[in-house]
């Protein structure tokens, strides 16, 4: 086609796209048809050599007659619904693919068992039944939004050139003829939020919206507003959630439904019947620490040093501001106590640190604390065995990446001596066991700290034992006391060396828990107990897609353990709750059947071709000297 031709077809369907729909200008079902005749005549009379450019504007005449009548719905693509046989057919799938075309569902599956494949399948028979209209997918980061328009591209094969990413990098001018010319949309909410209020985005055009990670839907968190903003212009669209687990617990989970005008829920468990046979064993142990002398000798000294500062009260009523602000100081210290059970002296060390040196910007708690001999006695004891971490730069880069022997590795908490004793043990048994197969070294183990200080010295520790372990940070985009961030295009190089065998150990804060394609991991750590079951549910999850997985949970002795033993609890009840006691819920009565009436669409299976999916080009700046353990291949 040629320059010309193309040009012609987009100007006018775009000038009637945003038209239809947004909120400066009428809707383009209000246009007299006369207007579109002459328009296909005049066309036809000024280009008479030119059948091309007579059928591209016929074409495009067609499909906007198709949006006068049943809202856009295409009768003969609606009589069925495709399900695609180019992936193994589960029961399960299909039941909710089906339930999800038809209502607002909220679909809470474990972690790799297809909660994407059903959004593809689902995404694809609303761009089939609406051919004028807009199919969204909404995740919460780029990498997921990344990782999701190939994953669904490989499940159903929309082309290419009808699907387009867009993020925050992606300027409003680019997104508003995107949102033009493109039918298949793969975002961030928060660009969708800003497009939908500056009348970029077609709202009424929009048929299907898929939320992934559904959980987050509470309050006014992005999700929400989209969907407040959409119902503004349109309530006929389809709204698919997507979740590992429902809700931390029955409030929140009654908050998504609300905020996502959820119709029903499609909810599974590891233990769910029609999960059991796609979903591998995965064992769960549970190893519990104690502390030791030295950290409880810290730990006695460091609960001394809160106790001098409350006991220094003020006797007159006049003086209730310091008391408050020294509470306020000793509900910061509270902060690093914790941090002293659950990580160890370092984490403690780091975090005091900040306060010291006036990065965190308490220079209350700085002066009081300097003032106290306790904690000075305490804070110079720390100093001397952590003060040359402090500042690690590029120059230190090349002796920890050589594993350098001459320094020796300070376990600071207990829990990491077990730690390297289970990662050692796995790498050792799996090696012993699969020597003679293609299977050695093929092993990958995930490693799970909340804090990127804690990230940073489980990391070293294991550079002791190169080559068998070879092992990687995984963390978000700011900067720790010891480590810098990494970008979301450096978050996807290091999934994707991880995948490929570049790495086989990977130590991840929070960021590492959602969405992203991690590949197949045998063996999951948790370093430290979650309040939160959400987070806990994700991580395990981790493990036995294809073969089984083990997950080992260690906790320090005490608070840490009634922790994580609260959390498995919470989880239990919110799955019972929700299976049980559906009828608490209170449920969106107004989902949309999106179908004319009459028409019933049936089942059709269909082996899906596509083509070889072509990624956008990475930055090439992808390894940066933040990055203190880049993977070297053959060096």
């Amino acid at each position: 086609m040629s320059g010309r031709q193309r040009t012609l077809f987009q100007t006018w369907g775009s000038s009637v796209s945003r038209s239809v729909g947004t909120p400066s200008c009428s809707s383009g079902t209000e246009r007299p048809q006369a207007c579109s005749e002459a328009r296909l005549s005049a066309a036809a009379a000024s280009q008479p050599e030119s059948d091309d450019d007579v059928l591209l504007v016929a074409v495009y005449e067609a499909e906007r007659q198709l949006s006068l009548e049943n809202g856009g719905f295409c009768t003969s693509a609606g009589a069925l619904w495709i399900y695609p046989t180019n992936y193994p057919v589960r029961d399960y799938q299909l039941r909710i693919s089906r339930t999800a075309l038809f209502c607002n569902t909220l679909v809470c599956l474990p972690t790799g068992l297809g909660k994407t494949f059903i959004a593809a399948v689902v995404m694809y028979n609303f761009y089939r039944w609406f051919p004028s209209g807009k199919v969204v997918f909404m995740a919460p980061t780029k990498p997921l939004v990344t990782q999701q328009i190939e994953a669904c591209y490989q499940v159903m094969g929309i082309p290419q050139s009808h699907m387009a990413e867009m993020t925050g990098s992606t300027q409003a001018f680019t997104r508003k003829e995107i949102w033009c010319s493109k039918r298949v949309l793969f975002l961030t909410p928060q660009i969708m939020v800003n497009d939908l209020t500056r009348g970029a985005c077609p709202a009424a055009d929009i048929k299907c919206l898929v939320v992934d990670e559904a959980h987050k839907a509470l309050g006014n968190y992005a999700y929400c507003q989209v969907v407040r903003e959409l119902v503004k212009y349109t309530n006929h669209f389809r709204i698919l959630a997507l979740s590992a687990t429902p809700g931390s617990d029955m409030k929140a989970v009654q908050q998504v439904i609300t905020n996502l005008l959820i119709g029903q829920i499609e909810l599974r468990s590891e233990d769910s019947p029609d999960i059991l046979p796609y979903s591998h064993e995965r064992r769960v142990e549970k190893l519990v620490v104690p502390l030791g002398e030295k950290l409880v000798s810290i730990q006695k000294t460091y609960i001394q040093v809160n106790r001098r500062i409350t006991s220094s009260r003020p006797a007159s009523g006049k003086q209730q501001g310091i008391i408050e602000g020294e509470f306020a100081i000793c509900i910061s210290l509270y902060h690093g106590y914790e941090l002293l059970q659950q990580m160890g002296m370092r984490s403690l060390y780091f975090f005091l640190c900040g306060i010291m040196d006036g990065t965190k910007g308490m220079t209350r708690a700085k002066n009081e604390l300097s003032r106290n001999e306790d904690f000075m006695k305490l804070y110079n004891h720390l100093e001397s065995i952590f003060a040359h971490m402090c500042d690690t730069s590029a120059s230190d880069v090349s002796a920890i990446q050589k594993g350098d022997k001459d320094k020796k590795f300070f376990y600071s908490h207990p829990k990491l001596k077990k730690l390297e004793e289970v990662v050692v043990e796995h790498f050792r048994s799996w090696n012993a066991q699969n020597i003679s197969e293609k299977k050695f070294g093929e092993t990958r183990v995930m490693i799970f700290s909340s804090f990127r200080d804690s990230v940073q010295e489980i990391a070293e520790m294991f550079l002791q034992h190169q080559p068998i372990i070879r092992v990687m940070t995984f963390v978000g985009h700011a900067s720790g006391k010891s480590m810098k961030g990494f970008t979301q295009k450096e978050q996807l190089e290091v999934v994707k060396r991880f995948r490929d065998g570049g790495y086989n150990t990977l130590v991840s804060t929070c960021v590492g828990e959602e969405g992203l394609d991690i590949g197949e991991v045998d063996l999951i750590i948790c370093f430290d107990a979650q309040k939160s079951p959400i987070r806990l549910i994700q991580r395990m999850g981790r493990t036995g897609r294809k073969r089984q997985g083990r997950i080992v949970v260690i906790l320090a002795e005490g608070r840490e353990e009634r922790t994580y033993n609260q959390s498995q609890s919470n989880k239990r009840n919110i799955y019972k709750a929700v299976s049980g006691n559906r009828h608490v819920l209170h449920f969106y009565q107004g989902s949309p059947r999106m179908v004319p009436d009459g028409i019933n669409p049936e089942l059709h299976k269909m082996f899906i071709t596509h083509g070889v999916y072509k990624p956008k080009k990475p930055s090439r700046n992808v390894q940066r000297n933040s990055s203190l353990f880049s993977c070297r291949n053959g060096k």
